[in-house]
């Protein structure tokens, strides 16, 4: 008796499962298949996944294979350190000038999460306080969320006019008002 396309597709699947788990048990790491990845927030609520949960679970499992091995985990730490602190220091010299330099401080810090705990406890705090402040303004009336953004602006234009005086030696107020015959 021939067995049915079901049974062969049933024990082909136990196959491909029994291969991989002896190809984990090769790299002498185990991986839990059967637990949702991290930060499904969405895969909770309404039970399925979606393409970037997902994704987020393949790269979960590649990091856990790399960390298995001693020396991979020293050359993803040692990776993860200078890519971050090339971000880092990227961002904080685009700090003074117009644009995201907070945020690309914020990314490198974010790379930095990925392997060293402090990272990630800063990054925890970042946002918990950065979303705080963005509450608190949405509940202030319009008057007062106007100061506040005036009073950002004029601090944003000190530090430019500073740091381009500093560094380039070149007074802002003064060429302004050279350029207009003020």
């Amino acid at each position: 008796m021939k067995p049915s396309s079901m049974e062969q597709m049933g024990s082909g699947a136990k196959l491909a499962a029994t291969t991989g788990e002896d190809e984990e048990r090769g790299h002498g790491v185990t991986l839990d298949r059967g637990s949702p990845p991290e930060n499904s927030e969405h895969e909770a609520q309404t039970g399925v996944a979606t393409p970037e949960t997902r994704h987020r679970g393949r790269v979960g499992e590649t990091l856990d294979l790399i960390r298995a091995n001693p020396t991979g985990r020293m050359i993803l730490r040692i990776t993860i350190a200078i890519a971050g602190l090339a971000v880092v220091a990227l961002g904080i010299l685009l700090i003074p000038l117009p644009g995201p330099g907070w945020f690309i401080v914020i990314g490198g810090l974010a790379i930095w999460a990925i392997e060293f705990t402090w990272a990630k406890k800063l990054l925890d705090f970042t946002r918990r306080n950065v979303r705080a402040w963005t509450s608190w303004i949405a509940r202030q009336p319009l008057p007062l969320r106007s100061v506040i953004g005036a009073v950002g602006l004029v601090f944003v234009a000190a530090v430019v006019w500073a740091s381009v005086k500093v560094s380039l030696d070149i007074d802002l107020i003064k060429e302004t008002r050279d350029f207009f015959g003020w």
